[in-house]
């Protein structure tokens, strides 16, 4: 399992809205083959910061399955037009979980 970790930067005058729209992405995510989750969180220190977590059975199942699909031309058709610059989107593995 692994977990996509997208930074997103948005206007917060649209931060309502915006989390409106990936709300509704999540059908999306959902059906998407080797989503397990998806979390939408913002940075407390900077409102314009939001950092959306989905995980995933592969890296392949995020990079090839759902970014060649028409499920991410949804999601970005949804989410895409309120981000002020390109997301940066890293990949992570769990190690452990100390407590």
């Amino acid at each position: 399992m692994i977990t996509e970790i997208a930074h997103l930067t948005i206007d917060p005058a649209n931060a309502e809205v915006f989390e409106q729209a990936v709300a509704q992405a999540a059908t999306v995510l959902r059906a998407a083959k080797g989503a397990h989750s998806m979390a939408l969180e913002k940075v407390i220190e900077n409102p314009a910061h939001y950092r959306l977590r989905v995980e995933w059975e592969t890296v392949d199942d995020h990079m090839i399955g759902f970014r060649q699909s028409e499920g991410f031309a949804q999601w970005r058709a949804l989410a895409g037009p309120f981000f002020v610059k390109p997301p940066f989107v890293e990949h992570t593995q769990s190690i452990g979980r100390f407590f």
